[in-house]
Formats: C-alpha cells, sequence, structure tokens
C-alpha cells in the first residue's frame, strides 16, 4: 500500500512512501482536513536526510521520455542478438562463457543500482531460488545455443513456441483455463513455426536440439518467475538481484568442465582474442544489463501488455536484420511461415487485449 504526502506546500516535490515505510506509519486527517502520516508514537512523520532514501519520487513520464525507453530496449534487443551471433559464427567465442559473463555484469549492474536508490532489497533466502536460479542458467544457456546454431529467423521463430508451451504446462499443472479463441491463435503461430523450420536449408539437428530446449526451459523458467514473485513478495528486480548472482556461480562451475578455460579453441583464456573480441564481448555484457533495466522501466512506466506489444515488433525488427546482417536465405516458403505466425501473434494480442479490458470492468467497483 502507498501513502501520499498531500499536507504539503505546492512548493514540496510529491513523494510516495515504499511498503515497508508505509507499514510503520497511519494516515490520519488533520484539522485542515489534509492528510498526514503519524508514526508508532503519534508523532507527525516528516521526511528528512535519513528517512528520504526509502522514498521513490513519483513523477508520471513524458511521452517523449516512454518512446525513449522503448527505442533504448529495441536498440538493445537488436543489438545482443546480432553481437552474440557475431560473436558464436564469426569469432567462435565460448558459449557458455559469455552466458556467464553476461550474469556476472547484471550482478554488479543491479548491485549498482541499489547503491543509487532504483530499488529496495529485500532478503531472500538461496534454497527459495535454487532451482528458479539453475532454469534461468538453462533458458540463456539453450538459447544462445540455438541462436548459435540456427539462423536468426529460425531462432527467433522458435522463441514464438514459449506461449504454446506455457499454455499447455499452465493448463496441466495448475489448471489455468485460457478461452476457445486465446488456444486457436496457437495454430498458425504453431504451422508457421514448423514451416519455416522444415523449410529452412540451414536446418539441423544440432540446432533444432537447443532450440527445443530451450523452448520447454525458458517455459519453465517464466512460470516459475511468477509465480515466486507472488510466492515472496518480490519484483522481478528484487529477484534478479539474488538470482544473477546464484547464476554466474552455477555456470562458474560449469564452464571448467564444458569449456575447459585454458584449452585452446575451447575456452575463454586459451585463444588471444583480438581487441575488437574483447570490446564486443563488453559491448554484449553491456547490452544484456541495459535490456534488464530498460524492461522493469517499460513495464513499471506502461504496461506488461505496452511490453507485449511492443515485444511483437522487435520479433518482426529482429527477424528482417538477421535476413540483412548475415545474408541468410530465405525461400518463399518459410516467408509464408513467418506470415503464419505473425497473423497468430497479432490475433493473440487481439484477443488477450479484450480478455483484460473484461477482466478489469469486472473488478472495477461500483461508484
Amino acid at each position: 500500500m502507498f501513502f501520499r504526502f498531500t499536507g504539503f506546500t505546492r512548493n514540496h516535490l510529491p513523494w510516495t512512501v515504499s511498503d515497508e515505510l508505509s507499514s510503520k506509519l497511519t494516515p490520519v486527517k488533520n484539522s485542515d482536513s489534509k492528510l498526514s502520516l503519524l508514526n508508532s508514537k503519534n508523532q507527525i512523520f516528516q521526511p528528512n536526510a535519513t528517512n528520504m532514501i526509502k522514498l521513490t519520487h513519483q513523477t508520471k513520464p513524458t511521452k517523449s521520455r516512454i518512446i525513449l525507453g522503448l527505442l533504448a530496449n529495441l536498440t538493445c534487443s537488436l543489438t545482443i542478438v546480432f553481437l552474440n551471433k557475431w560473436l558464436y559464427s564469426y569469432k567462435k567465442f565460448p558459449n557458455v562463457s559469455l552466458t556467464c559473463l553476461h550474469f556476472f555484469s547484471t550482478s554488479v549492474g543491479l548491485y549498482g543500482c541499489y547503491l543509487y536508490g532504483l530499488f529496495e532489497k529485500k532478503h531472500i533466502q538461496v534454497k527459495e531460488i535454487l532451482w528458479l536460479s539453475l532454469t534461468f542458467c538453462g533458458f540463456v544457456v539453450c538459447t544462445n545455443l540455438s541462436l548459435q546454431n540456427n539462423t536468426v529467423g529460425t531462432y527467433q521463430l522458435a522463441k514464438v513456441m514459449t506461449t504454446p508451451v506455457i499454455m499447455i504446462l499452465q493448463s496441466y499443472f495448475y489448471e489455468n483455463k485460457f478461452s476457445y479463441k486465446i488456444k486457436m491463435t496457437m495454430v498458425p503461430i504453431t504451422l508457421g513455426v514448423l514451416v519455416n523450420t522444415y523449410y529452412d536449408i540451414s536446418f539441423n539437428m544440432v540446432g533444432m536440439f537447443w532450440a527445443v530446449c530451450g523452448v520447454l526451459v525458458t517455459s519453465c523458467y517464466q512460470i516459475l518467475v511468477g509465480s515466486k514473485q507472488k510466492e515472496l513478495g518480490v519484483s522481478s528486480q528484487q529477484l534478479l538481484f539474488y538470482q544473477a548472482p546464484l547464476s554466474t556461480l552455477q555456470l562458474t562451475l560449469l564452464v571448467p568442465f564444458v569449456e575447459p578455460p585454458f584449452q585452446e579453441e575451447v575456452g575463454l583464456f586459451g585463444t588471444a582474442w583480438p581487441c575488437e573480441v574483447i570490446l564486443l564481448v563488453v559491448a554484449s555484457c553491456l547490452t544484456a544489463f541495459f535490456i534488464n533495466l530498460t524492461i522493469y522501466w517499460i513495464i513499471g512506466n506502461t504496461s506488461p501488455v505496452t511490453y507485449n506489444m511492443f515485444g511483437h515488433f522487435k520479433f518482426v525488427c529482429t527477424m528482417i536484420g538477421g535476413f540483412l546482417l548475415f545474408q541468410a536465405p530465405l525461400n518463399f516458403r518459410q516467408f509464408i511461415g513467418i506470415i503464419l505466425t505473425c497473423i497468430g501473434i497479432g490475433f493473440y494480442t487481439k484477443f488477450k487485449l479484450e480478455e483484460n479490458k473484461l477482466m478489469q470492468k469486472k473488478t472495477e467497483l461500483p461508484k
């Protein structure tokens, strides 16, 4: 619950009290019918240099700032796909080692955000997020291996299959109900992915294996994230604050077995990487962190639905960019598959928006 300071003059900025602080305060009306906050000693709460740290500035972002945030996320999302594809395909950079560096940079970046006061830390026991961190490692490693062994188009289309797989898992294990219209949108999505994959002349069993593993593990991870956030009562940033370092440790223990660090042409330190590769790796790590940061900012200042719709636009841009930058061959049947998938995604978004509006009307209290 949040309380707003309304008893101040117009010269004061509007501040919002955090959950942790508001639980210790009681809202009361003073003689001027203005709202004040009392602490446990019935003293009027006054913000100062000490407790102001726990306050977050509440200002509605302008349209220009939202557009800039969306463009930043679009740029980061496209950049990391093309950077990683370049590192894997042309520079033969070790996949799991790069993923480990991504986790490490995200951990450092989030700690900096915490010190800067962008979010509050909430204590979480390691055992509570152990499986979540393992699936986090699995989904990033598998999707990166899928990107390494597939064309950008096939990699991107395979990721779309995460939605129908999540629906199946939630229906079977969590008894979640989905409308008939939503279920039917999975038909063109699935058909489009299958058509594109079947007629992809770069098709290979290794790439398909990692694509399937990536979809399955990503689906499990996304379901676990949702359930853990509700169970622990934390935000995505608070969860990732503990999850990223734990995943870094887990991958650090795994790297010596799959990519021996000092083995030639395999390990991170077994090759004298040129300066351009080092710069690309640094850029990739920074981009990985900023993707997480912009995702949370967009969802926090718009809505998950807005981000979801924006994600479809990124999907199209990634497909086009992959074909242009890496000159991946595209035949007519693959093009039909892409169109089918885009139609399914479009209808899925439309029906979800309609259902969300309907649910919103049902939950609105009568005035």
